[in-house]
């Protein structure tokens, strides 16, 4: 059977590229026609679809047309399989990084929804199951050059060790700084995470009961917040445990100015 041949413009409707990307790869030594007739009109065998698939494929991998074009100067079925083998590997790298990036998007999905149906305005006494969080080094007292030093490192190991979870840095305060009123002297900065992984140092907040309530506006009001807060707790009989969480709800992602924030804080009680 004679084998049929396709023009420039229907190969390129099988390929679902434009006319030129066809004709750019023949220029570039690429994708050659299977022949050429005598008026040097391009044809293409539709088993070249093949070999444009591959090329398609290498070069949504990352791959130049340059390198490709290497790889299809010396090809071989054992360079081939390499080269199969090494780029499967970043598909796999690229699907794990999507996989996070898409429970990332759920976590803050889910904390939007969660805070289109609280109440801010009121204190909540709740039974938290334990969970874990990933902590910077302390920075009690810190000053701002190292505060600067330690922000940058603690979001740098976040994003290289996969442990950004979507959820919002918080602060987090010890007892004796509390009771003192500094209430944003923060001691560790830390991310929610959703499970415990045996090769990272994780933080575990303790199953029981907490108070939650809301500060609304600029930090520098937020000490009014703090003694309604204990006021409540007070008067329900609790003391305060050992540590304080705050955390963004709202912030500039989502709100036009400071005065439209809203932090959550969390006390531990006892």
């Amino acid at each position: 059977m004679t084998e049929k041949y396709l023009t420039t413009g229907d190969f390129s409707k099988l390929c679902k590229v434009n006319k030129q990307t066809i004709i750019y790869y023949d220029q570039i030594g690429l994708l050659t026609p299977a022949y050429r007739n005598q008026k040097g009109y391009r044809f293409y065998s539709f088993r070249q679809l093949e070999v444009f698939n591959v090329i398609y494929l290498l070069k949504e991998l990352g791959m130049s047309l340059e390198e490709i074009k290497s790889y299809m100067e010396q090809k071989s079925p054992e360079l081939f399989h390499s080269l199969m083998i090494e780029q499967k590997e970043k598909v796999r790298t690229k699907k794990r990084m999507l996989d996070h990036l898409e429970m990332m998007m759920d976590v803050k999905i889910n904390l939007l929804e969660e805070a289109e149906e609280t109440d801010f305005h009121q204190v909540s006494f709740l039974y938290l199951s334990e969970s874990f969080l990933y902590l910077s080094p302390n920075i009690t007292d810190i000053n701002d050059d190292d505060f600067a030093k330690v922000v940058t490192q603690f979001i740098n190991t976040l994003n290289e060790q996969n442990l950004d979870t979507g959820f919002q840095i918080g602060g987090m305060t010890l007892h004796e700084q509390v009771v003192k009123g500094e209430y944003t002297n923060y001691s560790y900065l830390y991310m929610k995470q959703l499970e415990q992984r045996k090769s990272q140092p994780f933080f575990k907040i303790a199953a029981g009961m907490y108070a939650v309530g809301y500060h609304l506006g600029k930090e520098d009001t937020i000490h009014v917040t703090y003694e309604r807060l204990f006021s409540e707790i007070r008067r329900n009989h609790y003391e305060i445990g050992d540590y304080i969480m705050e955390e963004y709800i709202y912030d500039g992602l989502v709100k036009s100015g400071e005065d439209h924030y809203i932090t959550k804080i969390l006390v531990q009680l006892k």
